[in-house]
């Protein structure tokens, strides 16, 4: 199935530099797409093409079907976009800034603006003056704005910066009900990482202009096999017995003993292997990673091979 946004062999050289190498991947409708990547991996460089910022050096992006590069104008009226911050007319009141946005689209009515104003919670406040606004506040009437057209796609570079813990949140709910209520296709890039873990359908990660990998979150997190802590007794015994069972995997010492990764159904036969050998057995569990933990692993892992 294609997606309503098609990345196709995408590059982009600056001053002889590739910034972007050969990027290709497709994000659907009804779900929240996280874009991550180290500072610099060309996270923004890849929006600002989407939405028409910057051209292409080679290869297409597609939205709804269209070229950005060959119908330009009816591929970017299927979008929606905030890159870096909301910029509002701070002396004039919310609602008068969005009439003014909504003069830009055809078929924007005020049923259009109110509808918006509720759905991001503004209501109360959408006639006062910008400047009067929190930045939580601002991003919200940023995001009305966005919305204004009814896009198929949603894109936000950096939605949370600057935002509070309940701020956060607020954004987060917005557009996983967006995705799932309005079937609509979310592109979210973010450095905060527990916050894509609980946002985010799927990932693709990109590391020095290329794609590493895109993943449902879960199966990422996950990895293939589980970790597991096992609290033993004596510790160089049961990292012997270990090694010898399964002598390719890594095992790591800890406080209380020693953590290992491991397959669920192996276990009960390791716990038999350590009774037959008189290790003392305290406690087996499994240790929890999080998309922090995955994605350092990874980008990590390719930054070792890059510089081998």
């Amino acid at each position: 199935m294609s997606g309503v946004v098609e990345i196709q062999n995408v590059t982009k050289i600056i001053k002889g530099r590739k910034i972007i190498d050969s990027l290709s991947f497709d994000v659907h409708k009804g779900e929240v797409f996280g874009f991550l990547g180290p500072n610099g991996a060309g996270k923004t460089t890849t929006i600002r093409m989407i939405v028409g910022l910057i051209g292409i050096t080679s290869g297409d992006i597609k939205i709804a079907g269209s070229s950005i590069k060959s119908h330009f104008e009816k591929a970017v009226s299927h979008v929606g976009a905030i890159v870096e911050n909301p910029e509002m007319y701070k002396f004039l009141s919310g609602y008068q800034n969005l009439i003014h946005f909504a003069r830009m689209s055809k078929g924007v009515h005020k049923e259009k603006i109110d509808e918006v104003v509720e759905l991001v919670g503004l209501t109360n406040r959408i006639h006062d003056k910008v400047k009067t606004y929190s930045l939580g506040m601002r991003q919200r009437l940023g995001l009305a704005q966005a919305l204004l057209h009814d896009p198929d796609v949603l894109i936000l570079d950096e939605p949370t910066n600057g935002l509070d813990p309940a701020g956060i949140r607020e954004i987060r709910d917005h557009l996983r009900m967006l995705a799932k209520e309005k079937n609509m296709a979310v592109i979210v890039s973010s450095h905060l990482l527990s916050e894509m873990e609980m946002m985010c359908d799927r990932i693709g990660i990109i590391q020095n202009g290329k794609l590493i990998d895109v993943q449902l979150v879960n199966e990422f997190v996950q990895g293939e096999n589980k970790t597991f802590e096992l609290e033993v007794t004596p510790v160089q015994k049961a990292v012997s017995l270990i090694s010898e069972s399964n002598p390719n995997i890594k095992v790591e010492l800890t406080e209380n003993g020693i953590i290992a990764p491991l397959k669920k159904e192996d276990i009960p036969t390791l716990v038999k292997k350590f009774v037959e050998s008189d290790i003392q057995i305290y406690g087996i569990k499994e240790v929890t990673k999080t998309l922090e933990d995955r994605f350092l692993e990874v980008t990590e892992s390719k930054e070792a091979v890059t510089n081998a």
